[in-house]
């Protein structure tokens, strides 16, 4: 397959409904079918796409999309909702598009699916390692707050003279 087709599928990742899905319009690109056509094979093979291997999204959903992503603004005017496709239900496409280049697009696709979940595991352990920091450091710094507010508090105490 030729990478300068799609360079960055990841960025055609979207997150949907706590899912990490592609949408029928990106994959039918892909696939270099027309959308009708991929949407006709989904719903001749519908039994293979469970709710969380494929969904419709809703007109909510598509308006929010569609106000962040400048590239889909060909959907705002649609009349018809795009269906999101999990990680799941992207290799079943496989099962029912069967062209080389289908299967080479599969093949991309599920390693970009691989990377992001590499990459968010990644920054996960970042994550972890900010906040034993910042937690460690909370309480090395509570020390520093308590002894200041000791001082503060005997600076308002009278002192003993020094000298003359």
């Amino acid at each position: 397959m030729n990478n300068q087709l799609i360079p960055n599928y990841e960025s055609l990742i979207y997150e949907i409904r706590g899912y990490k899905v592609m949408l029928d319009y990106d994959l039918a690109q892909l696939y270099g079918v027309q959308t009708k056509v991929l949407k006709q094979s989904v719903k001749r093979n519908i039994t293979r796409f469970p709710s969380d291997f494929m969904f419709e999204i809703s007109n909510e959903e598509k308006s929010k999309l569609v106000t962040n992503c400048d590239r889909l603004n060909k959907m705002k005017h649609s009349s018809v909702n795009p269906f999101a496709f999990t990680e799941q239900g992207v290799a079943m496409l496989s099962a029912i598009l069967r062209s080389e280049r289908a299967i080479q697009v599969n093949i991309s696709i599920m390693r970009a699916f691989v990377q992001l979940r590499h990459y968010m595991h990644s920054h996960k352990e970042l994550s972890d390692k900010i906040e034993k920091l910042e937690k460690k450091y909370d309480e090395n710094f509570a020390i520093v707050f308590k002894t200041l507010k000791q001082m503060i508090q005997k600076k308002n105490e009278p002192r003993k003279k020094i000298g003359y």
